[in-house]
């Protein structure tokens, strides 16, 4: 299991030593949540991660995408990035950025609100034009209110973390559904991380499962990803890469199933070729 070759599909790299956080950021990741490239790549070395898609933070770095960026330059073809932009970004800021490496932009609803984003029609527009996706981090019945203009747009989308359902609301709550119906219709992918951020449980975290088997049922391993969410920002637990592999294995038992959802698929929708 931990030899063989997986795309984690959502990790962070934060270097306050080397890119200072900036002052208006939310949240401040401090010690055991600092996560460097030269860390992360000995992560990937120990449980043959062999690929990676960074995600910049609003914690920590806000809008400064420059830590993202330095770790795609320094990474030899191993990842590709997603970045944090204004709600009002142009067309050539973006394309630089996709020249850099980047293949999305995040649309954090758990921390702007939904109200934010949905003066972001200018900007869905370029990213759908741009084949960009959009990095889509919502909570609970969040997807709602953001739904049709997300479809309108015609942008790809991909959802972080199993879509933060209410764990005790089981998968009939509508947020949750709304998000399976989504995946029926093709027109998304997920990423299967992130328990501890709906659990209700320790590790590890039993009540997720539910929401894990529903997603890959209705999203199908094609459009499924599995994402470590390295190094645990804000995590209420300790938690280590390897009894998240495990668990994983206990939930997706078939080896050809979590070839696709840990290699085929996000190497496909992330643009991954070999490095």
């Amino acid at each position: 299991m931990f030899d063989a070759p997986k795309v984690d599909a959502h990790c962070h790299i934060l270097d306050p030593a080397r890119f200072p956080y900036a002052p208006d950021a939310i949240y401040q990741p401090a010690n055991q949540e600092v996560g460097t490239l030269d860390q992360y790549l000995q992560v990937m070395d120990a449980y043959g991660i062999r690929q990676a898609l960074l995600v910049g933070p609003n914690s920590g770095y806000n809008l400064d995408n420059r830590c993202m960026l330095d770790a795609l330059a320094r990474g030899a073809g191993r990842f590709r990035g997603v970045a944090v932009v204004r709600n009002d970004a142009t067309r050539d800021e973006l394309l630089a950025l996709k020249q850099a490496g980047v293949v999305g932009v995040a649309f954090n609803a758990t921390v702007l609100g939904v109200a934010y984003y949905l003066q972001a029609g200018p900007l869905l527009r370029h990213l759908a034009d741009l084949d960009l996706f959009v990095s889509m981090q919502v909570e609970h019945d969040q997807l709602l209110g953001l739904r049709q203009l997300l479809v309108d747009s015609g942008v790809r989308l991909v959802f972080d973390h199993c879509g933060r359902p209410r764990a005790g609301a089981g998968i009939d709550q509508p947020g949750f559904q709304a998000l399976l119906e989504l995946g029926r219709s093709k027109r998304a992918a997920v990423k299967l991380s992130g328990y501890q951020k709906f659990s209700q449980q320790p590790p590890p975290y039993e009540d997720a499962r539910p929401f894990v088997q529903a997603l890959l049922e209705a999203f199908t391993p094609e459009a499924c990803m599995w994402a470590s969410d390295w190094p645990f920002l804000r995590a209420p637990a300790r938690l280590d890469v390897g009894p998240l592999l495990r668990q994983f294995e206990r939930v997706v038992p078939d080896a050809d199933v979590r070839r696709q959802v840990m290699w085929d698929t996000p190497r496909r929708w992330l643009g991954l070729v070999d490095s």
